[in-house]
């Protein structure tokens, strides 16, 4: 197994009230796996701590391991900013800045040292077109990005995150608040990117795990239940727990 993302009795709380507690899952790589489960189950929580988004919520403490192609998330010694870039995250709300299409894919790399204007481009259009939404704005680059669809706008936010080159994605319900041909293009995105970085899904819709992940991990009450390829997951889950939140049975 080649996995890119670690826990080992991973645990998580706030104020001393666990959120999460000994999570032991292996994320491989070149992979989208899709993490579901109902509300409160721990899911965004995991998520948001392997980029430590988590460090901004007051009262965090962790136990256990976590870590990010063999390096460990919360050593003392992890560069934070570089860890948030390799491990890049697309929300459910998109973001984007008050500023043109071209501005907010190029932002990041700008922040980075990035001059070259040929380059700017380059990394403009490939991570475009990786969004998607290529073809759709190719003749409004200088358009204010808050004048886009909603769809795009997420697709926009999601360029700007792959012009950081990420190792990871992580997508915190990203299809949530889109259409269907908006969600089928960001799915779209997801299988062609996989060849090149991990993707982590978290939503709260099976069907789109169903559809759209290699593999599926069932989080319940700040535990994980199982996880595995996600046609067997959902043909055949080993707990019963599982079974009975994806026919609809709770959650």
């Amino acid at each position: 197994m080649n996995a890119i993302i670690e826990a080992r009795g991973f645990g998580v709380s706030y104020g001393g009230s666990a959120v999460l507690r000994g999570v032991d899952l292996a994320i491989r790589r070149n992979k989208i796996t899709a993490i579901i489960g109902p509300a409160g189950s721990g899911k965004t929580t995991f998520l948001r701590c392997i980029n430590r988004l988590s460090d901004l919520a007051p009262g965090l403490g962790v136990t256990g391991g976590l870590s990010l192609d063999g390096r460990d998330v919360y050593a003392t010694e992890t560069d934070v900013a570089d860890l948030r870039r390799r491990a890049g995250m697309v929300f459910a709300v998109p973001i984007p800045l008050p500023r043109s299409v071209y501005e907010n894919v190029v932002f990041g790399p700008k922040l980075l040292g990035v001059r070259s204007r040929a380059k700017l481009d380059e990394i403009v259009e490939r991570t475009l077109r990786a969004a998607v939404l290529w073809e759709e704005v190719k003749d409004r680059l200088n358009v204010s990005g808050l004048k886009l669809s909603g769809g795009q706008q997420q697709r926009l936010c999601l360029a700007r995150t792959l012009a950081l080159e990420p190792q990871v994605l992580l997508l915190d319900e990203p299809c949530s608040g889109l259409d269907p041909i908006s969600t089928a293009k960001i799915e779209e995105a997801m299988q062609d990117l996989k060849s090149s970085l991990t993707v982590v899904l978290v939503t709260n819709n099976v069907k789109q795990a169903a559809r759209a992940s290699d593999r599926t991990a069932f989080f319940l009450m700040g535990e994980l239940v199982e996880e595995g390829p996600t046609a067997d997951i959902f043909t055949s889950p080993r707990d019963s727990r599982t079974n009975d939140y994806i026919v609809g049975r709770f959650g």
